[in-house]
């Protein structure tokens, strides 16, 4: 067991490193750097004349722009480590602004990452709670109204676009219930510290967000559960087990649930960073002051600072995420435990 988690964990370390040095060559591969749209900016709101070839060499010193790349991605790297620093941002919003440029990726982040991790996580919870129970009752009560009812409803998730349905809430709320989805808090709790009630009140704004990003997610689990689950029900240690007298539900969750399940468990490495990058047009749908509006707009005004800070984290949330389902594997399937 111990050689099994230590393996596993510097297997996560050295994909982290290869993660990281990637995330670095996509924010070194585009034409130009830092200094480049510094001098544009300058020169374009007068607080700078073209710069000669000496003065421009001198501003790359300054920024350490002069060094080779495996030298400025060490130093990229411990920043990051250190402080937290990804570098400066290219500029925020569209286009490049005076305002905007040069302000740490860091400050920029701010609370962004809390409530993307948030709602990410609120969204894993209410689609765990949902698929397993239902995956399950479809599998015991197969060709039953509710299996029929529950996988019509499942081939409606997986059909339907995520950001038509937040479209779809949105309008049914406002026209039937008088309220608005938009955003993760009230009008008074919008630019206010963090308090309980605040946090009340962004758990009463994550609702509608949670269900219209993990109702894809949630029909494909349900398929996958009810279709692993029927693969086990009929195969002989089942039915031995059956004809001891257990009960139906003591067998179904003591036995053939614990493989069945195996899917849900691998597939949560994946699952954290999908449901923040598959937020996207979501965030932006439902006005929602997450990471996905700011890779949006980083992308849009090539700020190669910030795109390749959430690319970087994104990454290390897949192996760590992966690192987790591994190590919650070998406690749901003991046969995981033989191969170390």
């Amino acid at each position: 067991m111990i050689n099994y988690i230590s393996k596993r964990i510097m297997l996560a370390a050295v994909t982290i490193f290869f993660v990281s040095f990637l995330s670095y060559v996509i924010i070194d591969l585009p034409p130009g750097d830092y200094v480049d749209k510094l001098i544009e900016i300058q020169v374009a709101i007068g607080q700078m004349e073209i710069p000669t070839a000496e003065e421009e060499y001198a501003l790359r010193e300054k920024y350490d722009l002069n060094k080779p790349m495996l030298i400025r991605y060490v130093d990229w790297i411990w920043k990051i480590l250190s402080d937290g620093n990804f570098g400066p941002s290219y500029g925020s919003g569209s286009g490049y602004t005076a305002s905007g440029f040069g302000t740490p990726v860091s400050e920029l982040f701010g609370e962004r990452i809390i409530l993307t991790i948030a709602l990410a996580a609120f969204t894993m919870i209410i689609t765990w709670l949902f698929s397993v129970p239902v995956g399950i009752y479809t599998a015991v009560r197969q060709h039953s109204i509710g299996d029929y009812t529950f996988t019509f409803l499942g081939f409606a998730g997986l059909a339907v676009p995520d950001f038509l349905l937040g479209l779809i809430l949105m309008y049914l709320m406002y026209a039937y219930f008088d309220q608005s989805v938009g955003g993760l808090f009230s009008g008074p709790y919008q630019d206010a510290p963090w308090s309980f009630a605040r946090v009340i009140d962004m758990l009463k704004h994550l609702i509608i967000p949670a269900v219209v990003i993990g109702t894809s997610g949630t029909a494909g689990l349900i398929r996958i559960l009810r279709n692993n689950l029927l693969d086990e029900i009929e195969k002989p240690y089942v039915v031995t087990a059956r004809s001891k007298g257990i009960g139906k539900w003591k067998l179904i969750i003591k036995y053939p649930l614990r493989v069945a399940i195996n899917p849900f468990v691998s597939g949560m490495g994946y699952m954290l960073p999908a449901l923040i990058s598959g937020s996207v047009i979501v965030s932006v749908v439902l006005g929602l002051n997450t990471m996905g509006p700011l890779l949006v707009d980083a992308l849009r005004s090539q700020d190669v600072n910030v795109a390749g800070a959430i690319i970087l984290m994104l990454g290390v949330l897949t192996v760590f995420g992966t690192l987790i389902s591994d190590l919650l594997l070998v406690l749901v399937d003991p046969r995981i435990k033989l191969v170390e």
